[in-house]
């Protein structure tokens, strides 16, 4: 028969002599013109028979041999790639800041700012993860990813699988946060923190240690970062649980303001804690992930081009998005932060004037 192959483009399994197969235009190609052509290859005496109809006909790809069009098209793709590790990069270090004023000062230490940390947490991990996946599994060009099925890729993507878990039910807690925060008017138990705790990194891992076990028992081949595998549901049904729960939380958080700011008998003081929330609800569309629904619900090869721009590259600066709406923009980190600085003015001018003051006595 005919042994695997990998010819630069698409993963041939092996094949007993006489029969034939054929495999869709790979995705690196319909990023660039849609099309649903085949292409097939026999396996024959003489070993694999050539592509046919070849890949620039099946794929229906103008000029795909010259020169200009491959330059053009690997532009494209080192211009995504320079945008999203810009975007990642930018994201991890506000989100590091970010993280930095909620642990430094005292004032901020409450049970919403705690899930913030958790929350901004899963944007780093993710935003590592995609780093990660990128060293190993792509900094080399000659590698044949046919047949490479190390334990280091598989945990490359495995990590990368819960990192996109825990980023989604940490949303999940961010909206149901809220919503108990709205049902309880404004105070909240701490004992549903662990609660939380528990949802946004529990779940997570236990959804990744159920997929690690059925790849390893039932599809133990490649990398594992092939989404057309039928056990890659074992991660994509908790993602699309966790997104329509979060719609209707979405849904439910903004009747309730809208009742409550309507209520006549309110108080100034509440209706003004209601508006800050009503802003922060417009907030909640990249917050919880309603947009992804756009998405979620269609085969992999749909949307290619619009999938590829927005998880990698609008993708990769929400973590800045969200340090900036949530911290940075924060009035009550501002005013602490003027507050603490403040003081230390006041302490270095202190100093200063003791300096002084000693060194005219002496």
């Amino acid at each position: 028969g005919c042994p695997t192959e990998w010819d630069g483009l698409s993963c041939w399994p092996a094949l007993p002599l006489g029969q034939s197969r054929a495999v869709a235009c790979p995705e690196i190609l319909s990023v660039f013109k849609k099309s649903k052509g085949l292409i097939q290859r026999n396996c024959t005496e003489w070993g694999w028979s050539p592509p046919s109809p070849p890949y620039h006909s099946a794929c229906q790809l103008e000029t795909l041999s010259s020169s200009n069009d491959t330059e053009a098209k690997a532009r494209h793709f080192v211009t995504m790639k320079v945008l999203y590790t810009c975007g990642y990069s930018t994201s991890l270090a506000a989100l590091l800041l970010a993280i930095g004023i909620f642990c430094c000062f005292r004032k901020l230490h409450c049970t919403r700012n705690s899930i913030h940390i958790h929350f901004f947490t899963s944007f780093i991990l993710r935003g590592t993860a995609v780093f990660i996946k990128d060293r190993i599994l792509f900094s080399d060009e000659s590698i044949d990813h046919c047949t490479m099925s190390t334990v280091t890729c598989k945990a490359a993507i495995a990590f990368f699988q819960y990192s996109v878990l825990a980023n989604f039910y940490w949303l999940l807690v961010e909206g149901l946060y809220l919503q108990t925060l709205l049902l309880l008017t404004f105070t909240c138990d701490r004992s549903y923190t662990w609660g939380y705790v528990l949802m946004g990194w529990g779940v997570p891992m236990v959804t990744v240690g159920v997929w690690v076990l059925t790849r390893l028992q039932y599809d133990n081949h490649g990398c594992w970062d092939d989404y057309s595998s039928v056990y890659w549901w074992v991660i994509k049904a908790p993602i699309l649980l966790a997104i329509f729960v979060n719609f209707l939380i979405f849904l439910n958080v903004t009747r309730m303001l809208a009742q409550k700011i309507r209520c006549p008998d309110l108080s100034r003081t509440h209706k003004q804690q209601y508006m800050r929330l009503t802003k922060s609800t417009l907030l909640l569309i990249p917050l919880f992930g309603v947009h992804y629904v756009v998405f979620a619900l269609f085969p992999e090869h749909v949307g290619v081009d619009a999938r590829l721009y927005f998880e990698l590259v609008l993708g990769s600066y929400q973590g800045f998005l969200v340090a900036l709406l949530y911290c940075f923009l924060n009035g009550e980190v501002q005013a602490e932060i003027r507050r603490n600085w403040g003081t230390w003015q006041r302490s270095m001018e202190s100093n200063v004037f003791n300096l002084a003051t000693q060194d005219f006595t002496a």
